[in-house]
């Protein structure tokens, strides 16, 4: 499935990220779950992690990654993901959940126009032309 989500955003992360992704979990550092099919097939999976914030004294809960087999959108997979989070984000005492899309993905963000508030950011990354 992380291979999945890989091709769906035309990334390719090398191997040693992803080890270091699943180790983060392991501690702690990095969260992640898990939705199932009533044969206990995976059929998503959400990673999120909680870092220190600016504008709150709360830490700020950052949804990294959100896929769902494209067998199961609409289904409501995904809201139930992004609502565990939520929850998981009070439980620790931590603000509302937020993450990015790509503009493209036209599904997910007629879900996330339900469920969130778009305040208008852009991201923008840093191209550093001597690397």
């Amino acid at each position: 499935m992380w291979s999945a989500y890989q091709r769906f955003y035309q990334v390719e992360i090398p191997d040693d990220v992803t080890d270091a992704t699943w180790e983060r979990m392991q501690w702690g550092r990095v969260h992640g779950l898990g939705a199932r099919d009533s044969t206990g097939r995976l059929i998503g999976f959400v990673h999120y992690l909680f870092h220190e914030d600016t504008w709150s004294k709360e830490p700020a809960c950052y949804l990294q990654d959100l896929y769902v087999d494209p067998e199961f959108r609409g289904t409501g997979c995904g809201r139930e993901l992004i609502q565990a989070v939520a929850r998981a984000a009070s439980s620790a005492g931590a603000n509302s959940p937020y993450w990015l899309t790509h503009e493209t993905n036209a599904l997910a963000r007629r879900l996330y126009d339900r469920l969130a508030k778009n305040h208008g950011f852009i991201q923008y990354v840093y191209v550093d032309a001597s690397r």
